[in-house]
């Protein structure tokens, strides 16, 4: 993507979001509510990204945006933005890609004799429920597109917007498969100021899982990155997982963090400005690839499995799947209403979409 003969203006108040007919960039805006960061706008030419070959429990992903102003210093998905000639450290953050046709454009690919229905995964890059989904609204056409094919579905978000769209998503869960996960992995709020900047707050985040159990739908928590000597003391993680348990998260699945190149860069330069102390332990610790030394990977897991089985979500112990004390999941199926009869899909009861661990192979050459 090229961005040869891109204006950056201020946005003319009533101008509405993409209504270009130029194919690739149609404009560039800025808007005073966002300040700091630019919207790209774009027309998109397709929607679904097949990932075909991985480990993953998906081969299909939406990515409706590029970029995002969560500012996470240790997001594994920065590198992408260098496929756009934009840098992977504050223009990831502050310039923001914007696929404005992508319902339009999903619709029709989902309407294709050859489209089989497979899972799709969203958040598997950048997340769909950044503040710029408050923007252009592109999540709900996205979930009525693919409900209405009788595709099943996942979301993967930081986002606390997500509860928008609860009610849709309930609604979508009638039909197809819905798996939705929040990504938490630090209980300290001075912290998270810190290393991830523009995400919600964690007490936000609990309120969302709550929500969405409240919903009748099942919630998974990616408890990722747990950073080294940052967040994953046994204190840390048993009381971490206490408040997930008590939210309601139907499991929990925590992940150590993966420093790709790229990635390593952005996070150590953080790193040495916050805790330079700790430099050289994440020089040793990560010096033979992006992910943690093996020994360390396995203290890890020796440490996390009894607090896991403490807390309702380890292998030993059974799935928090039971509904909460007044949860309306307990109900019976709900009737169609005006909200579930836009879906005209085939209904079809299946468990709860897996949503995907955030570990992507090093070696792919993009992400999703």
């Amino acid at each position: 993507m090229r961005w040869a003969g891109q204006q950056v203006d201020a946005e003319t108040p009533g101008t509405l979001p993409g209504l270009g007919s130029i194919a690739g960039l149609v404009r560039s805006v800025t808007t005073p509510e966002f300040r700091g960061v630019t919207f790209h706008e774009v027309l998109a030419r397709s929607a679904l990204n097949s990932v075909p070959g991985t480990s993953l429990p998906f081969n299909w992903t939406i990515n409706p945006y590029r970029g995002c102003t969560h500012a996470c210093r240790y997001c594994f998905a920065r590198p992408t933005h260098s496929y756009l000639e934009l840098d992977q450290g504050e223009d990831f953050d502050r310039q923001i890609v914007v696929k404005t046709n992508v319902v339009e454009v999903l619709r029709r690919e989902l309407a294709r004799p050859s489209w089989s229905g497979e899972q799709v995964a969203l958040g598997t890059n950048t997340d769909p429920y950044q503040r710029a989904e408050g923007r252009y609204r592109l999540m709900p056409g996205i979930i009525e597109a693919l409900a209405a094919s009788g595709t099943p579905l996942s979301v993967l978000t930081k986002g606390t917007l997500l509860r928008r769209d609860l009610d849709l998503l309930a609604a979508a869960s009638s039909e197809v498969s819905v798996g939705i996960s929040i990504s938490l992995a630090l209980a300290d709020e001075e912290l998270r100021r810190v290393v991830e900047p523009g995400v919600p707050s964690v007490r936000g985040r609990l309120d969302l899982i709550r929500a969405v159990r409240e919903a009748g739908l099942p919630c998974g928590v990616m408890v990722a990155p747990v950073l080294p000597w940052l967040t994953d003391s046994t204190e840390q993680l048993d009381h971490l997982f206490a408040l997930l348990s008590s939210a309601g998260a139907t499991g929990v699945t925590p992940l150590v963090l993966h420093l790709r190149p790229g990635v390593k860069e952005w996070f150590m330069s953080w790193l040495a400005h916050e805790r330079p102390g700790l430099v050289a332990r994440y020089e040793s610790l990560y010096a033979h690839g992006p992910n943690a030394a093996p020994s360390y990977r396995s203290a890890f897991e020796s440490k996390v499995r009894p607090l896991l089985d403490k807390h309702g979500f380890g292998r030993s112990s059974r799935h928090r799947s039971d509904p909460l004390p007044g949860d309306p999941s307990a109900r019976s199926p709900a009737r169609t209403t005006p909200t579930t009869a836009r879906f005209r899909g085939p209904r079809h009861r299946h468990p709860p979409a897996s949503v995907p661990a955030q570990h992507p192979d090093p070696a792919q050459q993009t992400l999703f």
